[in-house]
């Protein structure tokens, strides 16, 4: 799970969004003479910096025929490659995240919202209220993400839900679960178990590096974890759904083998809490707050028609927005195109030329008609990424008055973005080589767990 699963091969990562359509490396006006040092800021607001890529207007939004598409596996825009989050929710059937629910968060926490909450990039939810109001009067609950081990190498956009994840243990104080699906990527990428398995190990040590609690927190393979309680209960949600139902919900087609079509009731489980008996025991009342990317809604649909029937309280959900492609939104993201992305395995100077050469730009052509217009901050991929990775708000907010303007030229607003993802990235590897196998294996280990909120 952890970001988008489709997307990106990621599964719950953040998800990027896979598009129709090709993505233009148009550079704009200024950029070849960035001046060092320049920093940025996010747009123009009052109280709340304005969410990140609002609605369009009626008369912009896709048609069906258009071909949006966003399911667990497949995530595709419409003609113009956007994606259409307020047609998704409605689809969905999701609610939007209000100010007084946000409000209500920092109030209850004692603690400021996460800029992804600020900013919308965390923008849906299913009864998020109730987790709040369970806080409020001195109940538990835990969290429980997910990542698919489908690369050695995680990109900038697989580490949003953990970065949001860590804030939520840290805000609420509460124990976590995340699920690698090492078996599902067999199953859909034809991986070897043992490649299977050792990418999620690799993979598990990028997650700790995110500053995860030990006392709080259990990373596990499905392959090596799988057994007992949890599959009890992977049995138990099986029995519950149809193959019609399946089909409905996820899209399976007569060619889609009996491990694709079981799949879902192995990451519908882990919202189970009597699946970590090491952790909860036998509760089956503890509620779950589970952060994922939208696109893996349809899972945890099929999860929370289930749970009363198997004698469980709803899983909660609270989704984000997709992590777009140094391309754009019409662009893909893949390990396998290293020009598509930043991993936190690049260098500085890999992530300068990153981002000078193919992050798409909402400049103009020349520098006259860019001071003349300003920037188009609806395409452009640096401030989108600024959104996503800047946390000053002030600065975020000057930056997109002047580069919407036109006082700030593309060059300078992207040299903004690299001295930020730089510190991100190196940050990430210097915690990520202090990783230990002893470390991992703390992590990985079923254990008694007798902190989990304190």
């Amino acid at each position: 799970m952890g970001g988008a699963r489709g997307a990106v091969g990621g599964y719950w990562s953040a998800g990027v969004a896979r598009v129709a359509g090709g993505g233009g490396q148009w550079r704009g006006a200024g950029e070849a003479s960035p001046p060092p040092g320049s920093r940025l800021g996010a747009t123009a607001g009052a109280h709340r910096p304005p969410r990140l890529l609002p609605p369009r207007p009626a008369e912009e939004v896709a048609k069906p025929e258009q071909g949006q598409v966003v399911t667990p596996w497949d995530v595709a825009g419409g003609a113009d490659g956007a994606i259409d989050y307020d047609k998704i929710t409605k689809e969905f059937g999701c609610s939007l995240i209000s100010d007084a629910l946000i409000e209500r968060i920092e109030k209850c926490t004692g603690v400021r919202a996460h800029h992804f909450l600020r900013r919308g990039i965390f923008f849906a939810h299913r009864e998020l209220e109730k987790i709040v109001e369970a806080h409020e009067q001195g109940k538990k609950f835990y969290l429980y993400t997910g990542r698919g081990p489908s690369s050695e190498a995680l990109h900038l956009g697989h580490l949003v839900p953990f970065m949001f994840t860590k804030w939520l243990q840290d805000a609420f104080k509460c124990p976590l679960v995340i699920q690698l699906t090492d078996d599902e990527k067999c199953l859909w990428r034809d991986l070897k178990y043992e490649e299977a398995l050792r990418l999620a190990r690799e993979n598990a040590r990028d997650i700790i590096a995110c500053g995860f609690d030990p006392e709080k927190t259990f990373i596990f393979s499905d392959f090596e974890y799988m057994g007992g309680p949890f599959y009890v209960n992977v049995n138990k949600i099986a029995g519950l759904v149809t193959f019609n139902q399946a089909r409905g919900i996820f899209g399976f087609d007569g060619s889609a083998n009996i491990g694709k079509i079981g799949f879902p009731a192995v990451q519908a489980a882990p919202a189970f809490p009597d699946s970590f008996p090491h952790m909860f025991g036998t509760n089956k009342k503890l509620r779950c707050l589970i952060p994922c990317a939208i696109d893996q809604d349809p899972y945890f649909r099929m999860t929370r028609d289930v749970a009363p029937r198997c004698g469980y309280v709803k899983c909660s959900l609270i989704e984000s927005r997709f992590f777009p492609a140094l391309q754009g939104e019409s662009g893909k993201m893949s390990a396998s195109d290293t020009t598509s992305a930043v991993f936190v395995t690049d260098t500085p100077k890999q992530i300068k030329s990153k981002i000078n050469k193919y992050a798409f730009s909402g400049g103009q052509a020349t520098v006259e008609e860019h001071r003349e217009k300003g920037a188009n901050l609806a395409v452009d991929v640096p401030w989108k990424y600024l959104n996503f990775f800047m946390e000053d708000d002030e600065r975020l907010q000057q930056i997109g008055r002047e580069y919407e303007s036109g006082q700030m030229l593309t060059g300078e607003i992207k040299a903004a973005l690299i001295e930020v993802l730089q510190g991100i990235c190196k940050t990430h590897q210097e915690n990520r080589a202090a990783v230990t196998d002893e470390v991992l294996q703390r992590f990985m280990t079923p254990r008694q767990m007798d902190n989990l909120w304190g």
